[in-house]
């Protein structure tokens, strides 16, 4: 069992009547990459503030390593943050601003300089150096703020939707530098990018209105969550919808139309295929072409948080 690196117990956050986090427990492992996903306004900037010593508790406790953590300043040593918006200050170099924010932590301009010229080097920015980051393209000032974070060395990277605003190429180095520091630290991630969780997270956790919804890795909430993978295929007799319909109704409870696309979705829907395509052929139907979707990390998150639109 790996060791946890950090625990919430009972972690809640109230501003007057408005509960924005409630009873959330968590355990986040060593050396893992831990998504943290909810709809605007589910709480998840509320608690990643109080993860990382911004924001008193209203209750509860965090632990790291198994130690209460009482004081802020110890908090903010051994946790790094990467915030959403972009933060640097206007009259600085790239390698100044990464020596400043060493020497904020208390680490030599030295060491924070030497820290700092290798962190340029994995983020493809050695070249933009002593270049004001007020220059930089907003992808090139994105990928600074990340390793901002981590000229202190911190245990645990806090990361707040790190791809936003990123280009392809970038998107790439980001994702493929986040997955190099798992086994090496501990990575909290939070993003609106399903696609991202299910590609780098090893466990993601669901939120909605300050409160904890389902935990797990991608596969298992992919298999528990949801109704279903995705099978799409387009009638060569759309008129003959009903009787499509009538014939796969008993093998899969859960079909739908679009023009002449039919829609079935089921858990195992790949086990059920064969059945599927000798039914239709018994009673000479004639199915055109076949799609078959996964269930995807997305369609749990619309499941479990509903369609509605947030602010």
């Amino acid at each position: 069992m790996p060791e946890i690196a950090l625990q919430t117990r009972h972690l809640s956050k109230k501003y007057g009547a408005l509960t924005a986090v409630s009873d959330l427990n968590l355990e986040v492992y060593e050396g893992e990459v831990f998504g943290f996903l909810g709809p605007n306004g589910a709480g998840k900037t509320t608690s990643i503030n109080m993860l990382c010593g911004l924001l008193k508790l209203n209750s509860g406790e965090v632990l790291i390593h198994g130690t209460l953590l009482d004081s802020r300043s110890d908090m903010q040593q051994r946790v790094g943050v990467c915030p959403q918006s972009i933060i640097l200050w206007n009259s600085l170099t790239c390698i100044e601003q990464l020596v400043f924010i060493g020497e904020m932590y208390d680490i030599p301009a030295k060491a924070a300089r030497s820290r700092g010229e290798h962190l340029l080097e994995v983020m493809q920015l050695t070249e933009k150096r002593d270049q004001l980051a007020k220059t930089l393209s907003g992808g090139m000032q994105r990928r600074l703020n990340l390793i901002m974070a981590l000229v202190h060395d911190p245990e645990i990277l806090v990361l707040d939707e790190p791809e936003a605003g990123l280009d392809p190429q970038s998107r790439v180095l980001v994702r493929d530098f986040i997955k190099s520091l798992a086994r090496k630290k501990t990575v909290i991630l939070t993003t609106h990018n399903m696609d991202e969780a299910d590609r780098v997270a090893d466990r993601v956790a669901i939120i909605d209105h300050g409160q904890l919804l389902a935990l797990g890795t991608p596969d298992e909430l992919k298999t528990r969550v949801g109704q279903g993978d995705v099978l799409e295929f387009t009638m060569l007799e759309p008129a003959m919808a009903n009787r499509y319909l009538s014939l796969l109704s008993p093998l899969c409870a859960n079909i739908t139309t679009n023009g002449d696309e039919l829609i079935l979705r089921s858990r195992g829907i790949v086990e059920l295929l064969p059945r599927i395509l000798e039914t239709l052929q018994t009673n000479a139907l004639h199915p055109g072409d076949l799609r078959l979707r996964q269930n995807s990390l997305e369609d749990v998150f619309i499941t479990l948080t509903g369609r509605r639109l947030r602010e």
